[in-house]
């Protein structure tokens, strides 16, 4: 009887100090997990273009969009500035890439207490880190997006992208896109037609914009120039 109340005891710790573990967690932690397997299984190209960012990044199929250019995608779902930043070593830096597309800044909009001072400051800190590591690497930077779904925070979309333009007009290596402007229409409101039934991902025809915008900025390589 002692004996079975003591492994009791021992599986009840065992499962609290589980429980804790998965509490304990930082955020996009499994995401992060999930990632470093799939590499582990399907070598990821070398020196590719790499994609960084929330779902609109994620969703995004660049393989099929830039089919002559070696692209890699290791965005997350939800993700805000501040989680690039804690990843940065896992999703950034060891796939060696010859260019980085950012998208993300949305998801922060959504935060209580949020300011565009405060989104421009963590993106500007993401851009500092990785320019610490890979100083010669060029940055393209997607403004962040009118979502119908979030006009409310238009505003702030709006006045965010400003303070980032600004900021990287200043700098060498970091192009701002603008895809703000060109999915609003003739009223200055968000172009629901761009945008899938949740009225916050895009459908093809928002995608059609944003490769468009982006195309051109990136850097080509022997399979472009053949």
């Amino acid at each position: 009887m002692f004996k079975n109340s003591i492994l009791l005891m021992l599986l009840v710790l065992v499962c609290h100090n589980q429980k804790l573990w998965a509490q304990e967690k930082p955020p996009f932690w499994d995401d992060i997990q999930v990632i470093k397997k799939y590499d582990a299984i399907y070598n990821p190209p070398s020196n590719p273009i790499l994609f960084i960012g929330s779902s609109s990044i994620r969703l995004w199929n660049l393989y099929s969009t830039f089919p002559k250019h070696v692209v890699l995608n290791r965005s997350f779902g939800s993700s805000e500035v501040n989680d690039i930043i804690n990843y940065a070593n896992d999703i950034i830096f060891p796939y060696q890439p010859r260019q980085i597309v950012i998208y993300v800044g949305e998801n922060d909009l959504i935060v209580e207490g949020t300011t565009a001072d405060s989104i421009f400051s963590r993106t500007k800190q993401l851009f500092r880190i990785i320019q610490n590591k890979l100083p010669e690497v060029s940055i393209v930077y997607l403004s962040i997006k009118p979502s119908p779904s979030r006009e409310v925070y238009l505003n702030m979309a709006e006045a965010s992208n400003t303070l980032i333009k600004n900021y990287i007009q200043t700098q060498k290596n970091i192009t701002y896109v603008d895809i703000f402007y060109p999915m609003l229409n003739k009223q200055g409101k968000p172009r629901p037609e761009l945008f899938k039934v949740d009225m916050l991902h895009m459908n093809q025809k928002g995608y059609k914009i944003w490769k468009r915008k982006v195309k051109r900025h990136l850097i080509k390589n022997k399979r472009e120039l053949n």
